[in-house]
């Protein structure tokens, strides 16, 4: 759950060089976009035609092949829907590297920080409620919760969170991956451990990714609907939406509760792999603790965009961006959107917790995709391979 170590975008070469050293739980935990929003999309085709032409069911599970065959993922799932509404689903590899089981279709994973878009959702319906502004200050909410070395919650607005234009530290370099996966943690603990350090920058400067944005956030809507955030989210979302797959873990929860496939992290990053799948979420709280599946996060995605979650003035809102480097990639409040080869954009945001990383959205005229893999990715090779097989579902 790793912050950038300065508030302006990371390079390509930076990110590299981060990959290849060790990938620690915590820089693991609820990464989401930071581990793609580097990279430059797929080179664009001469045209759209030849791109849905070399597309397609068979484009897609030979990018999912390649997943597991050069780039070491134990297995890589799919779920894919095209403009009509039909839903493909693939899988490659074993579920379970032990036994050889094999990979459950459309099996429930970590999605990681695809749970930040869920945190914003319910702040953007609480914002079109009149309960919460935008352009408050957090001081309003937690009055003199958020003090520290530069940082005062008088100065940082509630956007700010969202959009990770804070200049908030992330506590998530400060973890190791025995606390990861085997401690419990009440958010206050997390952002206590984040304000024992300096900001990164001042507020509304820079785009600078940090989960304690979004731990804020999380209390936030507690203290103005006086309930638990995952109640929250699942009235208001999950249940919402029909999400049958999808869940918000209790304290103490750590196993996953459907068919799953086996999750596996490796750290150092030429060390060898080890079972996570069992471990404690509580870390990623309002930044990354959600389960769900390649099915769900696409019904998600859909609803979001066709307005099913949020009235127009709050969608356009989170669909309002700002740039994260020259990767094409852009983040507005708790969302991303990133070009496609064959033209246009696609509307999502991307998740990395130990022992899976997905990836994947939608697109203005319906087509969804999303894409799971058993181990985070630790070259560049393989991150790429990842946003290919987006680009190619939904290409096709």
């Amino acid at each position: 759950m790793r912050s950038p170590t300065e508030q302006s975008p990371r390079s390509a070469t930076r990110q590299g060089a981060r990959r290849r050293r060790a990938v620690s739980a915590a820089a693991a935990l609820a990464v989401g976009v930071m581990t793609l929003g580097v990279l430059a999309p797929p080179a664009a085709s001469d045209s759209a035609a030849p791109a849905a032409a070399a597309a397609g069911p068979d484009a897609v599970q030979r990018v999912l092949n390649t997943l597991v065959r050069d780039d070491g993922m134990p297995a890589a799932l799919a779920s894919v829907k095209d403009r009509n509404g039909r839903t493909r689903t693939y899988t490659a590899g074993v579920g379970d590297l032990t036994t050889g089981a094999k990979v459950p279709r459309d099996g429930q994973v970590r999605i990681g920080s695809n749970t930040k878009a869920f945190t914003a959702v319910v702040v953007l319906q609480l914002v079109a409620e009149g309960k919460i502004d935008l352009d408050a200050f957090v001081d309003t909410y937690l009055p003199g919760l958020v003090r520290g070395k530069g940082i005062d919650g008088n100065r940082i607005t509630v956007r700010h969170l969202l959009q990770h234009t804070s200049g908030l530290p992330d506590y998530g370099v400060h973890l190791d991956d025995a606390e990861i996966r085997n401690r419990y943690f009440e958010p206050r603990e997390l952002l206590d451990l984040a304000l024992d350090h300096p900001a990164d920058a001042e507020p509304g400067k820079t785009w600078g990714y940090s989960n304690t944005n979004y731990i804020l956030a999380g209390l936030i809507v507690q203290k103005v609907t006086g309930r638990p955030l995952a109640e929250e989210m699942d009235r208001r979302v999950i249940k919402r939406v029909g999400l049958r797959h999808t869940y918000f873990p209790a304290p103490g929860e750590m196993t996953l509760r459907e068919p799953h496939p086996r999750g596996y992290h490796r750290g150092p990053a030429d060390g060898p792999l080890r079972d996570f799948t069992e471990m404690d979420p509580s870390a990623g709280w309002a930044a990354g603790q959600l389960i769900s599946t390649n099915s769900d996060l696409n019904r998600f995605f859909t609803a979001l965009l066709a307005g099913r979650l949020l009235p127009a003035a709050q969608l356009a809102e989170m669909r309002t961006t700002v740039p994260v480097g020259t990767s094409g990639l852009r983040y507005g409040l708790g969302l991303t959107s990133r070009t496609l080869s064959c033209g246009g954009v696609y509307w999502g945001h991307g998740g990395d917790i130990a022992g899976y990383e997905t990836r994947g959205g939608v697109t203005d005229d319906g087509r969804a995709a999303n894409i799971a893999v058993t181990s985070i990715p630790t070259d560049e090779a393989a991150v790429r391979h990842v946003s290919e097989a987006v680009d190619r579902a939904l290409c096709g």
